[in-house]
């Protein structure tokens, strides 16, 4: 992982450059949709979408291995996996199997569903 203070290696890959900045504005930020914080979630379930989010953002694809996930929010393997297969039960994420020794391919999933009733 680059220090934030090692500009020289963060400017060949970037092309916008926060300069002065601290090091959390830095490290970027991830938005989740309203919707799901307001969801009977388990808040594990929602931080584990929210740092799916933060690789897709990166990627356009989510493939981090568990026990990468459960290293960066400061969580246990067991805890992420728990929380991967509450979001895959209520239909915010999918996962692609991908084979012996490879990471999971996971699709997250929204779609809002206007209330039929309402106007």
């Amino acid at each position: 992982m680059d220090k934030i203070g090692d500009i020289s290696r963060f400017k060949e890959r970037q092309n916008i450059i926060l300069e002065g900045f601290d090091p959390v504005t830095a490290g970027g930020f991830t938005q989740i949709p309203n919707i799901l914080l307001k969801q009977t979630f388990s808040n594990n379930a929602k931080v584990v979408y929210a740092k799916l989010l933060s690789y897709a953002w990166h990627n356009n694809q989510v493939f981090p291995g568990q026990e990468r996930m459960a290293e960066e929010i400061g969580s246990s393997k067991s805890t992420v996996g728990r929380a991967i297969q509450e979001l895959e039960d209520r239909g915010w994420l999918e996962i692609q199997r991908r084979g012996q020794g490879k990471t999971n391919l996971y699709i997250l999933k929204y779609q809002v569903i206007p209330n039929k009733g309402k106007k």
